[in-house]
Order: structure tokens, then sequence, then C-alpha cells
């Protein structure tokens, strides 16, 4: 039996801030959103990238996947993963999402959220997401919403005030 070569991998920090530091991110997205999944430009590269973590990884100093985590005051939301399709299947986008949850903790989030592609689900589910609400369209793509929950006081507390806003109490 052939022995796969090992793959090389190492992960960088980029804070949206460093917006001359996010091509790599870039790259990945639209090789695999844009070009594979026909997503417009304009949906995909979005302002909230410029307040966002992104976590990109490197197969041999070529970015081969990436994602993010954004907060927008109410709720930690991560997004944008993606794996270049020749680097799927050998455990990048486990990589990826790991990071970010990482990242989540550290930041002190009691949860964070997803939008999940629906056939992406299950894949979400092995890290503890759940899914809740309602299937919806992004970008002609049907996606759930999912969330994690760290640290259900925090969680409670987060999800109680986006309520009390939602109903402008």
């Amino acid at each position: 039996m052939e022995k796969k070569p090992d793959l090389s991998l190492k992960t960088k920090w980029i804070d949206g801030k460093n917006s001359d530091e996010l091509e790599d991110a870039f790259y990945v997205r639209r090789e695999v959103f844009i070009k594979e999944q026909n997503v417009p430009e304009a949906e995909e590269l979005d302002e909230a990238d410029l307040s966002s973590w992104h976590v990109v990884v490197y197969a041999s100093d070529r970015p081969v996947a990436t994602g993010r985590l954004c907060n927008n005051e109410r709720t930690w939301l991560i997004g944008r993963i993606s794996v270049l399709k020749e680097f799927r299947g050998k455990q990048i986008g486990k990589l990826v999402v790991e990071k970010l949850l990482e990242k989540a903790v550290e930041l002190g989030t009691g949860a964070v959220h997803i939008n999940a592609q629906t056939h992406a689900v299950s894949f979400y589910e092995k890290f503890g997401f759940i899914a809740y609400g309602e299937i919806f369209l992004e970008a002609n793509i049907e996606h759930i919403s999912m969330i994690k929950i760290f640290d259900a006081e925090a969680a409670r507390s987060l999800l109680s005030k986006k309520f009390v806003e939602q109903e402008n109490y």
C-alpha cells in the first residue's frame, strides 16, 4: 500500500484591521466560493472582513484553507470556512474550525454561531454545534443557523439581550 506524503501545515492568524495581509484568505475564498460555488464577489468579500479574525492554513507556504471569526457586538459568528478542492478530505477543514473555536474561547465568548451550508451540518455537529431555525438561502445556497455553547450562563445572557433588542423592550 502506497503511503501518502505528510502535509506540512502551518496556520497564521490575521487581524482584519491589517487588511493588506488578507490576500491569502481572499485567494482561498475566491477559489472556493466565487469560482466553484458562483457566489458574487460583492457578497463574498464584505465589510465584516475588516473587523474579523482570519485563520489561514498553509501547505508548503501555499494558502489552502481559511475561516473567519467576527463579532457584531451581540454575537460571535464563524464563517467563510473554505478549503481548496485538492486539499479536501485531509482534515484541514477540521483544523480551521478547531482554530476558530479556540480563538472564540480565548476571546471570552459564551457561544458562537455559524450559518452552515445544509450539506455541512453533520460536519459542524461533530464540534458540538446544534442547528436551529429554518433553512434559508444565502448566495442562492441553502443554509441553516447553528450554535455551539461554551458557557451556558454567558450564552444565556447574550441570547436574552439579543431577544430583548429584537422585541424592542
